[in-house]
């Protein structure tokens, strides 16, 4: 059984058991969390349930493991000939959730 969820503006392809990690939700670890905007909806044996453009009726349920701050991402400016060079960086915050279970 597997969905495809939404969110942080971004789309995630979760089974049972899996930990993802999603943008930043401002949950303490140990808090449950409802995903209810799925995208897709299949379940062992039977036909895929698509929807236009979310499905009702079925939501993904999670709880939230950690929020910390992922690895660092450097971005470097260059322009030659006229010694100009920048350098930038940024660490994006992250929430690590488990899924406990799929609910159709």
């Amino acid at each position: 059984m597997f969905a495809v969820i939404k969110t942080g503006g971004k789309q995630y392809l979760v089974k049972e058991g899996q930990e993802i990690k999603i943008e930043k939700l401002n949950k303490q670890p140990g808090e449950k969390v409802e995903f209810d905007t799925l995208l897709l909806f299949d379940e062992e044996g039977k036909e895929v349930k698509v929807g236009k453009p979310i499905l009702q009726g079925v939501k993904v349920l999670g709880e939230v493991l950690e929020e910390k701050r992922g690895k660092k991402i450097s971005v470097i400016k260059f322009k030659r000939k006229v010694r100009y060079k920048k350098k930038i960086g940024h660490r994006q915050w992250f929430t690590k959730v488990k899924i406990s279970s799929i609910v159709a």
